[in-house]
C-alpha cells in the first residue's frame, strides 16, 4: 500500500498518512459493511484517493482554486515502471538513495517499505533502539531537507544502490529467519516477501554476481525452514535436523547460481555466505560436514567484509577444525573487543565452547547471559534447556 500510494504523492510521510486514513476508514466500514472481497486493493484504492485529495487540499492553499480546474489537477502521471517491475521492490531502490547515508537507507527502508519493527532493525544494527529511532528520523529529515524525489531510479542509476538493496533482502530475512521477539522461532510473513524480492531482483539484474549469491542464500534456508523445529515448536540444532526433509530441489537451484557466480569472478560476501550455507545442506551428515573448506570461505569472508559476526560464526568453523579450545581464544577476544555487546549470540557460542570443554559451570554463567538478551519464546526454552544440561548427573 505504502510502495503504489508513494508513486501518487511522491512524498513518503504523506504517504503514510494516507495508508494510515485508509485504515480508520476500514475500520468504519467495513463493521457495518462486511469487509470487501479484495481488501488489499480496496485499502490501496482508499489510500490514494485520500493522497490525491490531500494534494488538492495543498494546491487549492498553493496556487488558489482556479488552478484546480487545469486538467490533469486530478491525477498524478504514473513514473516508468518499465525499470523495475514491481512496486515494493521500486520503493526499496528508491529509498537507498545514495545521498543518504547506507546505514539511514537500510534502516528507513526496512522500517518503512518492508514493515519490520524499529527494535528488530536495532538489534540486526547491534544499537540500541532510540539510536535506531533517531537513524530514521534523520534520513526521513534529510529526504525532505534535500529535496530527494521518489523517483524510480534509471537502469544507469541502479548499480550504485544495488549493495543496499541487497542487503535490505538479507536483513528482512534474517528479521523473519528467528524472529527477535514473540512465540514463534520464525516469521514465514518476512522470509516469503524477502524471497520474492531477491528472486525479482535476480530477474530485473540477471548478470549482477551478488544477486545470484543473495538468492542462493535465502533458498538453501528456505530449503530447511521445516526442520529448524519439532513438532512442539522446540529450536533443533543443525546437527539435530532431518536432512531428509531439506527441499533437495532449492539447495541444487542455490548450488547451480553459487557455482555460476564464483565462476563469474571474485566471490563478494552474499556469494561466499551462499557458498557456506550450501556446503552444510550437502553434507549428508553433521560429522561428514567439509569444515575446513568452510573455514576457508569464512577467513575470504572476513578479508573482504571485516564484521565482528563474521568473525563469531567463522570462530566456531575454527572449534571444528581446530578445536574448541582454539575457538573460545577468539570469541574471547571478540568479547573483550565489545563491538557485539548486547549480541546474544556471543555469550551462547562462548557456552557452546564451554561446555565442549568440560567447564560447565562457566558454560551455565554464559547460557543465562544469552537467556536474558533473548526475547523469542523457542530460543528461551532452547537455552533453558542447554543451562540445565551443564548440570551434573544426580
Amino acid at each position: 500500500m505504502l510502495a503504489a500510494t508513494v508513486r501518487v504523492t511522491r512524498d513518503l510521510d504523506a504517504a503514510e498518512e494516507a495508508v494510515q486514513d485508509a485504515y480508520v476508514q476500514a475500520l468504519r466500514t467495513w463493521v457495518g459493511g462486511g469487509v470487501p472481497d479484495r481488501p488489499g486493493a480496496w485499502l490501496t484504492t482508499v489510500a490514494r484517493r485520500h493522497a490525491l485529495n490531500a494534494m488538492r487540499q495543498r494546491r487549492t492553499r498553493d496556487t488558489k482554486l482556479p488552478l484546480l480546474l487545469e486538467r490533469g489537477d486530478t491525477e498524478m502521471p504514473e513514473p516508468d515502471t518499465d525499470t523495475i517491475p514491481d512496486d515494493r521492490l521500486r520503493l526499496i531502490f528508491t529509498c537507498c538513495h545514495p545521498a543518504l547515508a547506507q546505514e539511514g537507507q537500510i534502516a528507513l527502508t526496512l522500517r518503512l517499505v518492508c514493515g519490520v519493527a524499529t527494535p528488530d532493525i536495532a538489534h540486526a544494527f547491534l544499537v540500541a533502539e532510540a539510536t535506531m529511532a533517531a537513524r530514521i528520523t534523520r534520513a526521513k529529515k534529510k529526504i525532505a531537507a534535500a529535496r530527494i524525489p521518489y523517483a524510480v531510479p534509471s537502469a544507469g542509476e541502479l548499480p550504485e544502490r544495488v549493495d543496499a538493496v541487497l542487503t535490505v533482502i538479507h536483513l528482512l530475512y534474517a528479521s523473519g529467519h528467528t524472529a527477535h521477539s514473540g512465540e514463534e522461532l520464525v516469521r514465514d510473513d518476512l522470509t516469503g516477501r524477502a524471497l520474492d524480492l531477491a528472486r525479482m531482483l535476480r530477474l530485473l539484474l540477471p548478470d549482477d554476481r551478488e544477486a545470484a549469491g543473495l538468492l542462493a542464500l535465502l533458498l538453501v534456508h528456505h530449503a530447511r525452514r521445516a526442520t529448524r523445529t519439532d513438532a512442539q515448536g522446540r529450536l533443533l540444532r543443525l546437527e539435530e535436523q532431518d536432512r531428509s526433509a531439506w527441499d533437495r530441489g532449492l539447495i541444487a537451484q542455490a548450488d547451480r547460481l553459487v557455482v555460476a557466480a564464483m565462476s563469474a569472478g571474485p566471490p563478494g560476501r552474499f556469494t561466499l555466505q551462499a557458498a557456506i550455507a550450501a556446503l552444510h545442506a550437502q553434507a549428508p551428515g553433521y560429522a561428514e560436514t567439509d569444515w575446513p573448506q568452510i573455514l576457508t570461505l569464512y577467513d575470504e569472508l572476513l578479508r573482504i567484509w571485516p564484521s565482528p559476526v563474521v568473525a563469531l560464526n567463522r570462530a566456531v568453523a575454527v572449534s571444528m577444525v581446530d578445536g574448541p579450545e582454539a575457538a573460545l581464544a577468539e570469541v574471547e577476544k571478540l568479547e573483550g573487543e565489545g563491538r557485539l555487546a548486547g549480541y546474544r549470540y556471543l555469550p551462547a557460542t562462548k557456552a557452546d565452547l564451554l561446555h565442549r570443554l568440560g567447564r560447565h559451570a562457566e558454560a551455565a554463567d554464559d547460557y543465562r547471559a544469552a537467556l536474558a538478551l533473548s526475547d523469542n519464546a523457542a530460543e528461551q526454552e532452547f537455552l533453558t534447556a542447554r543451562v540445565r544440561s551443564t548440570r551434573p548427573a544426580s
